[in-house]
């Protein structure tokens, strides 16, 4: 397991618009996942350890956000030959087991993590409702374990802010995690 952090949050920066099969079996663009109030798109995997220490706190911050008018979808874009615990059969376990409020979409061809500049899993986007960059942070001090329960919600917190105010605050904490597990070239 070799961890990764993303670089700081690019502010404004507009949001790559993407198409992706989901894990529902229907195709998701970045409008069709969007909120009124701005979207998260979260990139995930099944099988990195920080991911999985944090699942039930990104699915119970997606479902907070939601109540928010903010749009959430997670997106796999690891190279399911290499790592087949992150195929497209396994993400539709994943989802139904753990009954994700959120479209679980897949990058086979890792086209969507590229525009994104997704560096890790978990890597977060928090985009306000004109779809600029206002978030690219960690979801909280959670790393390969998961903290106490009772850790600042920093992710929660500034997409909170993002909806009401349409800007994320200034001081985010990157995200840690696997790198993305790019394709051989």
């Amino acid at each position: 397991m070799v961890a990764r952090m993303p670089p700081v949050c690019d502010f404004d920066r507009p949001a790559p618009d993407f198409e992706l099969p989901g894990t529902d079996g229907a195709m998701h663009s970045l409008s069709s996942v969007a909120g009124k109030n701005g979207t998260l798109i979260m990139f995930i995997c099944n099988h990195c350890p920080f991911v999985l220490a944090i699942l039930d706190r990104i699915i119970r911050d997606a479902r907070d956000l939601q109540k928010l008018g903010v749009g959430v979808a997670a997106i796999c874009s690891n190279d399911a030959v290499a790592y087949p615990a992150d195929s497209l059969l396994n993400m539709k376990r994943m989802a139904e087991d753990h009954a994700f409020p959120f479209p679980y979409l897949h990058d086979e061809d890792q086209t969507v993590a590229r525009a994104y500049d997704a560096a890790c899993t978990p890597d977060f986007f928090g985009f306000n409702a004109d779809l600029g960059l206002q978030y690219r942070g960690r979801l909280d001090a959670s790393r390969a374990q998961a903290g106490p329960a009772d850790l600042r919600r920093d992710l929660y917190e500034a997409m909170k802010q993002v909806a009401e105010k349409g800007r994320g605050p200034e001081d985010q904490i990157a995200s840690m995690g696997c790198s993305i597990k790019w394709r051989a070239s």
